[in-house]
This record gives C-alpha cells, sequence and structure tokens, in this order.
C-alpha cells in the first residue's frame, strides 16, 4: 500500500505563510506571532493615524522619506506586520516589496478593541528586537501616547511616556517634531 505524500520535507513554512499572505486576494492581512489577521482599521483609528500624519508630514519630506502602511518583515519569525504608520527613506520605498522594521525611522501603531494588547505587548517586544528605532503607540483604549525608543534584544530601554491625550509629545531627532495629541480622543 502507497502512504501518502510527506510535504513537510523541504517547505519552509515561514516563506510559505508570508508568500500567502502577500499574495491574498481579500483586505490586507498580518501574521502577529503564526496567527493572520485582517487589517481593519475603524474610522477613530484612520482619524488618529491621520492626525499624527499631518503633524510629521512637513519634517518627514525635509527627511526625503516618506510615510504611509507598508508591510513590514519580521525575518525568522512568523509575523509580517502592516503598522498604522511607518516612515522609511524614500529610496527603500520604491522597491515595492516588505521592509524590515529596523529600516524605518519611525512606527506608529494605534489600538483598537481588537488588537490594543497586540500592540501595547507583542508588536513593542518585536519592533524592538528588529531594532525599529521609534516605536509610537496611541492607545485610544488608554487614552494616552507612549513613545518607545532605544532598542534592544531585551525590549526598548527608553519609554517616553504613557502621556494622557491633551500633551505634547516631542519626537527626537531626526523629527525634532512636537505632536500634539490633543485630537486623538475618539469623544
Amino acid at each position: 500500500m502507497k502512504s501518502a505524500p510527506d510535504y513537510s520535507r523541504g517547505v519552509d513554512a515561514e516563506r510559505a505563510l508570508k508568500f500567502a499572505v502577500q499574495h491574498m486576494r481579500e483586505d490586507r492581512v498580518q501574521i502577529v506571532e503564526g496567527i493572520i489577521e485582517p487589517v481593519s482599521p475603524t474610522w477613530d483609528d484612520e482619524r488618529a493615524a491621520r492626525l499624527v500624519r499631518r503633524q510629521i508630514e512637513a519634517r518627514v519630506a525635509e527627511l526625503g522619506c516618506v510615510e504611509g502602511s507598508g508591510n513590514l518583515d519580521l525575518p525568522g519569525s512568523s509575523n509580517w506586520y502592516v503598522p498604522d504608520i511607518a516612515v522609511v527613506p524614500e529610496e527603500l520605498a520604491r522597491g515595492g516589496g516588505a521592509l524590515l522594521p529596523d529600516q524605518t525611522l519611525l512606527i506608529v501603531e494605534v489600538t483598537s478593541e481588537t488588537d490594543a494588547e497586540t500592540d501595547r505587548v507583542v508588536k513593542r517586544r518585536r519592533y524592538a528586537e528588529y531594532r525599529a528605532p521609534l516605536y509610537l503607540l496611541v492607545d485610544r483604549m488608554e487614552g494616552s501616547v507612549t513613545l518607545f525608543s532605544e532598542p534592544g534584544r531585551l525590549g526598548y530601554t527608553c519609554v517616553d511616556g504613557p502621556h494622557p491625550f491633551g500633551a505634547v509629545l516631542r519626537l527626537p531627532d531626526p523629527f525634532a517634531v512636537d505632536i500634539d495629541t490633543t485630537g486623538l480622543s475618539p469623544r
């Protein structure tokens, strides 16, 4: 009797999963710790991200960068993120493929009811591990913003916040921009 073929040999599961996610015909999706999740921000999430974008866009242009929500690959892990905002050098944004967190200048995540813990814990840890220099967490559930910087293998070593919505948060160099968080509250 012939046995079923063993397809597990020679298959790179991480590569196969990431290939599948990139070729889905549905809305955008990300992979968080091996779980495929749809990326479907609410209007409140979009509004909060837009308010941050507007405050950094002039400086982003001066730096020769672009801001958007392109794909970020975390090689060697089962993670493929779609941040609310990532600021990357313009020349890196031209290739059409995913970038690595350490190729960003800033990553912004806006929490929602369905992904708050992922943004607060998992993504914060992974962005530090993959050396994203600045991670701004806009926590709509807590009504606060926190800036994480100086990434290391065990996490970010510098934390500025949490600051309540309404505070002004200074983004460090290369941005040197104040973020007014007054309009971030959904109420």
